[in-house]
C-alpha cells in the first residue's frame, strides 16, 4: 500500500510538473511512464515552483524551467566527465527539430550542440534549406559528452532521454529530422539500419520524422551527402 501512495505522489508532482509547462496531456506510451517520473523522482529537492503557478508559460518559459530542473544533472555517470550540459539550443516556436546523438568535444567546452566540424556541416545544411540556426531547434539524445566520443549507453540515454521528451512536447515541432542510428532508434524504437530508414517518413507522437545520416558520417563519406540532402528536400517539401 505504501508504494502505491508513493507511485500516487509521483504521478502528482509529474501531472504539476507538466501542466506548468502548458501541456494539456501526456501523449505517453505505458512503458515509458517510468523514465517520465525518473527525472522528478531522481532528486526531488530539485524540483521548483514557477512563480507563475496557474498560467500558461510560453515556449522559451518552458524550456528554461526544463533546464532549471535538470540543474547540476548526476542522474548517470557521463556527469562525471563534462564539462557542461549542452541543453539545446534553438527557437522554442522552430518548425524543424534536429535531434543528434551526443556532444562531442567542442560541444563540452562550449555547452552548445553542433559546433563542431559536423556541426558546421549541419550549419551549412540549414543555410542551404534557406533557414538560420536560430530558425531551427538543435539537441542531442544525451546532454552530456560520452568519453572519447563513444556510443551513449543504454543506461544513460535512459537517464537522459526523457529531458529530450519534453523538450519535444513544448517546441512541437512540424517535422523531426533524426541524424544517425543512435537517435533514430531511440526516438523511434527501431533497429533497422539507418539507411534503409533514411528517405522515408515515420512517425512519432504525430509528428513526421525524416531519419537521415550523421554529418559526421558524411565527412567521411562525403559521397553519401547528396543522399543527405534529398532527405532534406523531402523535409522542405512536407514544411511547406
Amino acid at each position: 500500500m505504501h508504494n502505491n501512495i508513493d507511485t500516487i505522489k509521483k504521478i502528482r508532482k509529474a501531472i504539476e510538473f507538466y501542466r506548468e509547462l502548458g501541456f494539456v496531456y501526456m501523449p505517453v506510451k505505458k512503458s515509458r511512464i517510468a523514465e517520465i517520473l525518473s527525472p522528478l523522482a531522481s532528486k526531488p529537492s530539485e524540483m521548483k515552483q514557477h512563480s507563475g503557478a496557474g498560467r500558461t508559460v510560453n515556449g522559451q518559459e518552458a524550456l528554461n524551467l526544463l533546464r532549471e530542473n535538470i540543474g547540476d544533472c548526476q542522474r548517470c555517470k557521463l556527469s562525471g566527465g563534462r564539462n557542461t550540459i549542452v541543453f539545446g539550443e534553438g527557437s522554442p516556436d522552430a518548425p524543424l527539430m534536429f535531434i543528434g546523438e551526443g556532444p562531442g568535444r567542442d560541444e563540452d567546452l562550449q555547452g552548445r550542440p553542433f559546433i563542431g566540424d559536423a556541426g558546421k556541416l549541419l550549419t551549412k545544411m540549414i543555410v542551404k534549406l534557406g533557414m538560420k540556426r536560430e530558425d531551427v531547434y538543435i539537441a542531442n539524445i544525451v546532454k552530456c559528452r560520452p568519453s572519447y566520443n563513444r556510443n551513449p549507453e543504454e543506461d544513460e540515454i535512459n537517464s537522459c532521454s526523457p529531458f529530450l521528451l519534453q523538450q519535444i512536447e513544448i517546441i512541437r515541432p512540424s517535422v523531426i529530422v533524426c541524424l544517425g542510428k543512435i537517435a533514430t532508434e531511440t526516438l523511434l524504437g527501431v533497429k533497422t539500419p539507418i539507411s534503409k530508414l533514411r528517405g522515408n517518413f515515420l512517425d512519432f507522437n504525430g509528428i513526421p520524422v525524416m531519419p537521415t545520416f550523421h554529418p559526421a558520417y558524411l565527412l567521411r563519406n562525403p559521397k553519401a551527402k547528396w543522399l543527405t540532402w534529398d532527405d532534406m528536400q523531402k523535409v522542405m517539401k512536407r514544411l511547406t
